[in-house]
């Protein structure tokens, strides 16, 4: 065992020793060290359930033979850190949270590991330090909020955003936000629709780390608990079979997880997670493949913000194993990979069947024949830009429109509130981006306002910040190069026509290449806005090279 070199041999009494002040048993160090990263805080919805789903997956170890050892792992709460400095530090901390954990795992030698994650970048970063440190691991997530409901009709976290934007422009009461306040979010757990936790917690079971489940069993079910006990037991078996997350997460599967990605309709944040976690399992997984495999993959899933269904429905239709079988009866995914299950992902879903056709379009009658998502490119994103395709109103898949330039967030919120953005109009909102920034904040409250202010078929967003898995319209955000590096997203000005073509993967605005060079003459670099502290450390090694997977936007040159 791993964890021999702590415990075992006369070299390691004084390791002993630290065991025992811990309280541990002679018995239980016999056996196998099984960490559990729980990321449990008394902060985010989606983690104050994850002591009980810790607690049940210390029981379903000790079940197997395995001593579980609970550490921790930080949670930042998207939502609550939205439309304010805090939002900075919220996707560098998927890769603290990866490097945190791989430092508890290694220097206390633990021979297997189970992640309780639930919210936006506890999934990722525990991917990534899962293929890291690579001993058997299972994942088993907190599980989705339920849908609120107002007046009659499911209502969610993204409901709320736009219900502010709704009271900007007087088409809603302070007493009818304040009923949207009160019941939009009844329950803990990951928020109920198709956003980043949700997206990643379900791409963790299409990649094969986590049992089948793990991204749609509501948070407040007691199925979860027993889903979390059989995690316990499962990572016992992985390790008596030596499976690894290296074994699991190959080239198949990442493509795989693209596939289901386009099939649910993901956030466009999973284009940023599944290179980051591809590149420390020691695969490639360029960003520009996302086209590829969105041609032939029909978007099956409308769940809100693009539709009126939720993870609950989704998970009553039979969930993803359910959209897997979908897909595989048109061959669109790898079935004879190894999974955390110990069985293939043919074994996996045979038998599980769409319950609902209308949660799960079948794939002969899918909601459009391409994926949910699509990368874009052209003299505005030389790299790439990405957009939630499945969110977008069809009369928005193609747009032109004047930019209405804005160098940060709020002042675009001010004008959108302010009644000055009209339709027709593109917004660009830049130096949001891994560097300008920094730390890439999401823009949920800008587009939010533009839907809370009946703009969301008429308006169009640029930005080289990102998106939240909440936002919906004609959004196009991780735009590469960002502002802050001289990208031409730097360059725009005011007034100028952005062309937005969706179904040709383009972006584009119309200025001659003269006209390009002479702005970038005269264009000069920005001061960073935060100079000290954590953030700054962080992004001054991001800025040099010397990470690896970090803030860089997929396909951004370095």
């Amino acid at each position: 065992m791993r964890s021999d070199s702590v415990k075992t041999g006369m070299q390691q009494a004084p390791h002993r020793s630290l065991f025992n002040a811990l309280g541990l048993t002679k018995e239980e160090l016999e056996r196998p060290l099984v960490g559990i990263v729980s990321s449990y805080n008394e902060i985010v919805p989606g983690h104050m359930n994850l002591d009980k789903i810790v607690e049940a997956v210390k029981i379903g170890v000790a079940m197997a033979g395995g001593t579980p050892i609970v550490f921790p792992a930080i949670a930042v709460c998207d939502g609550i850190a939205m439309g304010h400095t805090g939002m900075k530090y919220s996707l560098v901390t998927r890769d603290l949270i990866a490097d945190s954990t791989e430092s508890m795992a290694l220097a206390h030698q633990f021979d297997a590991l189970v992640m309780v994650p639930n919210c936006d970048k506890n999934v990722p970063g525990l991917l990534m330090a899962a293929a890291r440190i690579n001993v058997p691991t299972v994942f088993v997530s907190g599980g989705p909020m339920l849908a609120g409901k107002v007046r009659g009709q499911k209502r969610s976290l993204s409901s709320m955003f736009e219900a502010v934007g709704s009271y900007s422009a007087g088409k809603m009461t302070e007493e009818e936000v304040t009923e949207y306040e009160n019941k939009v979010c009844p329950t803990c757990g990951s928020c109920s629709g198709m956003y980043t936790a949700n997206s990643m917690n379900c791409l963790t079971e299409a990649i094969g780390m986590g049992l089948k489940g793990n991204g749609t069993i509501p948070a407040v079910y007691s199925e979860r608990i027993k889903l979390a006990k059989h995690a316990g037991m499962k990572v016992m078996e992985l390790l008596e079979k030596n499976i690894r997350p290296r074994d699991i997460m190959t080239e198949k599967a990442f493509l795989n997880a693209l596939t289901v990605d386009m099939a649910l309709g993901c956030s466009t944040n999973s284009m940023l997670h599944l290179p980051a976690i591809a590149h420390e399992a020691g695969v490639d997984l360029n960003v520009d493949i996302a086209n590829e495999i969105s041609a032939k993959t029909p978007n099956l899933c409308h769940l809100a913000p693009a539709g009126p269904t939720y993870m609950e429905d989704l998970n009553e239709a039979g969930g993803v194993y359910a959209v897997m079988n979908e897909l595989d009866k048109k061959g669109l995914l790898y079935t004879d990979l190894i999974t955390v299950t110990g069985k293939t992902i043919a074994e996996n879903i045979k038998g599980c069947e769409n319950k609902d056709p209308e949660t799960i379009r079948p794939v002969e009658n899918p909601y459009s024949e391409t994926g949910g998502i699509a990368v874009l490119k052209g003299n505005l994103a030389p790299d790439s830009g990405v957009v939630k395709r499945s969110a977008v109103a069809p009369e928005m898949w193609v747009h032109e429109g004047p930019a209405r330039v804005f160098d940060c967030e709020e002042d675009a919120i001010d004008a959108i509130k302010g009644g000055k953005i009209n339709p027709g109009d593109v917004v660009v909102i830049r130096y949001e981006g891994p560097k300008g920034g920094p730390g890439m904040r999401e823009m949920l409250n800008p587009t939010s306002a533009i839907m809370g202010m009946g703009l969301g078929s008429s308006v169009a967003l640029i930005t080289d910040g990102r998106f939240s898995g909440a936002s919906r319209g004609a959004c196009v955000g991780h735009v590469s190069p960002e502002a802050a590096v001289g990208g031409n997203i730097a360059l725009v000005e005011e007034g100028d026509i952005i062309q937005i073509d969706i179904p040709n993967n383009t972006l584009n605005f119309k200025v001659s290449e003269e006209e390009l060079e002479a702005r970038r003459a005269k264009w000069q670099p920005r001061e960073p806005k935060i100079t000290t502290g954590y953030l700054a450390r962080y992004m001054a090694m991001v800025t040099s090279g010397n990470r690896g997977a970090v803030l860089e936007v997929p396909g951004q040159k370095k």
